[in-house]
This record gives structure tokens, C-alpha cells and sequence, in this order.
């Protein structure tokens, strides 16, 4: 899977002061999980000390009558994006089990990482570590403490008491680059990347393949922000592209900055993470949006049951882990009518984004007419297909 970390250059200060949680819940519609959750201001505070304050957990069985559940989050619910839907999948949790969690927040992707899930191992019962960049962290903590659960978005390590969780949303921006292959004007798009990790290259050359697949002609320039939640980087980055020519962008950073440049400017682009409209509702495209909630209702269930694996779990369309966002009120009818016959074929199996013939930039085949790439080779992808412009940094 992603082979570095997450992020590293935040300049979010660390908030480690537990206070009340404000109550709030999810949807129980994969579609409405997006599109009606609360605004990032209604989003509960940075944690809840209701677990930590508690007595420890009853066991039932080899279960945990009562679990008591951490969160870490690399920015602040309030992003919009990444962290609010995570945020939003606990409290869909916590309403669907009858049970209060804590969370950290602003946690960086270091040693800072490890002795904050230190200090929660010692009263926690599971501790669910939201960005790549806290693997070997979690995985350090993991060991140091056996009788605790660990559960790590988007990792691919695993220990006997540590598991990994993440989706195909590369799926969802197939979907996307249809939207944008459809609205352009002068086929020519942009993508404002976040680090050259193999979840970006295989997004940005599903969002490219999804364009191509409705206009052959698309060209999609890529810039790099190294960045997972700075706006003004971001926008900086999507300046730099409309600059360019690209009429339309998708951004897979947590806020809605590249977003709100391209309305600005009179342009259209979509985000990541969760649905976007209500930040520039007549230039939004669409992107792909997670559905977290009823995957940690599963897991944290299975510590209470006694039946939690160490598994890889890797959710879709099929099981809503992964979806896309309403499509922009702008964007062609056309579009909209296949995209949902698109989408359906995903939730019945039927499609595999990386069906060749495709070649990468330089003309070479990488996959053969009739052959298709397996999730294990999706995940390691580090080349771009043709009609990328762009490079992937060292």
C-alpha cells in the first residue's frame, strides 16, 4: 500500500485536553453519510473524556461488555474533509452502540504519534489510528501492549492485535474523472496532489482513465502540494493550474481550498473526503467520499463479542465503504446519468477500473487488452498512464 507517510509538515498545534463530547450522530444511508452530515462547525470537540473517566471495561466471554474506544486524528474535524468524515463514523458508532469514545486530534506523524497512543493503551480497549503516516507507530505501541486492539486506516502492516482498514476509491474517482471528462471546455484538467504515495498515483490515474473514457483528448497536469490540510498551499497549487489552462480540477487534500480558487475564478473542481457543495455549491464537480461508520460499528461490535480478527479489509462500493458525492448542479445531465450507471456497475462487480489496454506515459504497455490489475497491484502503483502530465517525485 502507501509506502510513505501521511503527512509531515502540519503546523497544527497538538491538542491532548479532553473535554465533552457533544452529541451528534451519522446516517444510516452510505449516500446521506456525505451529503447531510452537520457542517465541520457542529462536528463534536477534539475528545470526549467519558471512557478515559470510566471503570474499566466488564468483559463478557472473551469480549468487552463495555469498550472503551480511542480515536487519533491528523487534523481537526473541522477540515471538511478527511478527519470530519472519520468524525463522522464515530459518531454514527457511537449512536448505533449506546457508547461514548475520545479522540486526539492535530496529532503529527511521529514519535509525538506513538507516545500519544501510548498513553491511551493504558485506558483503551481499541484504538483506531486514522492516517497512513502512524503505521510503524501504531504498529510499536501495538506490541508494547497486547491486550489492546489497534486499527490502522490504510497501512498494510499488521500484528496480532493490529489490523488494517481502507477502500477502493479509486473507483470513486473513475466516477469523478467522468464528471470532469464531461464539463471541461478545453480538455485540459488539473489535479492538485498531496504526496507521490501510490494512493494518490492510482487515484489521480483512475481520475485520468475515468476522463479519457468520455473524451480522449483530456490531458490532466498534476502539481504536488505535500500537503494533507493547508489551504493556502492548496489554493496556491490550483491557482497554478488554472493558470495553466485546466478548467477543471479534483483535489485530494482535507480542505475545500482548491475548490474555492477555481469558483474564484469561474471554474469548476471537486475535493476529497466528503461531499464539498456547500463550499462553492455552482463550481463543484463531485469526488469520492468515505462511509466509515458502519465498518467501526462492525469492529468495535466484535471486540464486545469476543470476535475481532487482526484482518486487511479493503471496503468498496459493494459494501459502501467508498462512494462519490452528490454531482454538481453544473455538470452536463449526460454525466450524471453515467455516472450512476458506472456506479452501479461497480456495486455489482462488473468493472475493473484498470482493464487494459492501458500504457503508461511513455508509450509501454503496462496492462494487455483483456487483462485487468489485481488490488495488490493497484496498491503498489508508481507510474503514470498516458495523458498524465506530470511526474511522480523520488
Amino acid at each position: 500500500m502507501k509506502r510513505v507517510k501521511r503527512s509531515w509538515s502540519l503546523s497544527l498545534v497538538l491538542a491532548f485536553l479532553m473535554v465533552a463530547v457533544l452529541s451528534a450522530c451519522g446516517s444510516n444511508n452510505n449516500n446521506e453519510s456525505a451529503s447531510e452530515s452537520p457542517s465541520p462547525s457542529e462536528s463534536a470537540p477534539a475528545s470526549s473524556a467519558a471512557a478515559s473517566e470510566s471503570p474499566s471495561a466488564s468483559a463478557s466471554g472473551n469480549g468487552i461488555a463495555n469498550p472503551r474506544v480511542a480515536f487519533v486524528y491528523i487534523g481537526p474535524p473541522g477540515d471538511g474533509g478527511w478527519t470530519y468524515q472519520h468524525d463522522q463514523g464515530r459518531l454514527y458508532m457511537e449512536k448505533e452502540l449506546g457508547i461514548k469514545s475520545d479522540t486526539v486530534e492535530n496529532v503529527p506523524e511521529g514519535a509525538d504519534a506513538e507516545r500519544i497512543m501510548s498513553d491511551l493503551a493504558q485506558n483503551h480497549d481499541i484504538i483506531f489510528a486514522t492516517s497512513f503516516g502512524y503505521m510503524d507507530w501504531t504498529l510499536n505501541v501495538a506490541k508494547k501492549f497486547p491486550n489492546v486492539k489497534f486499527e490502522h486506516a490504510g497501512g498494510y502492516k499488521t500484528n496480532d492485535n493490529m489490523a488494517t482498514y481502507f477502500g477502493k476509491n479509486w473507483e470513486a474517482s473513475y466516477l469523478s474523472g467522468i464528471a470532469a471528462g464531461k464539463t471541461t471546455k478545453n480538455n485540459t484538467l488539473g489535479y492538485i496532489a498531496a504526496f507521490p504515495i501510490p494512493e494518490l498515483v492510482y487515484n489521480i490515474n483512475a481520475f485520468t482513465l475515468g476522463a479519457q473514457s468520455v473524451n480522449p483528448d483530456i490531458k490532466v497536469n498534476v502539481v504536488w502540494s505535500n500537503t494533507w490540510f493547508d489551504p493556502t498551499a492548496e489554493r496556491n497549487a490550483a491557482i497554478s493550474l488554472l493558470d495553466k489552462g485546466a478548467d477543471v480540477l479534483l483535489a485530494y487534500q482535507d480542505s475545500p481550498a482548491a475548490l474555492q480558487a477555481a469558483a474564484e475564478k469561474g471554474k469548476m473542481a471537486g475535493g476529497n473526503d466528503s461531499d464539498m457543495t456547500r463550499y462553492a455549491p455552482e463550481a463543484y464537480l463531485t469526488n469520492p467520499v468515505w462511509n466509515w461508520g458502519p465498518y467501526y460499528v462492525k469492529k468495535v461490535k466484535a471486540l464486545m463479542d469476543g470476535t475481532w480478527t487482526n484482518d486487511q479489509y479493503l471496503g468498496s462500493f459493494q459494501d459502501g465503504m467508498v462512494d462519490i458525492a452528490p454531482v454538481g448542479v453544473n455538470v452536463p445531465a449526460d454525466a450524471k446519468t453515467l455516472i450512476e450507471e458506472t456506479r452501479t456497475k461497480f456495486v455489482n462487480g462488473e468493472l475493473n477500473v484498470f482493464t487494459g489496454p492501458i500504457v503508461d506515459q511513455s508509450g509501454t504497455e503496462k496492462v494487455a487488452a483483456g487483462q485487468s490489475l489485481t488490488d495488490a497491484e493497484i496498491l503498489e502503483m508508481n507510474w503514470f498512464v498516458k495523458g498524465v502530465e506530470g511526474t511522480i517525485p523520488n
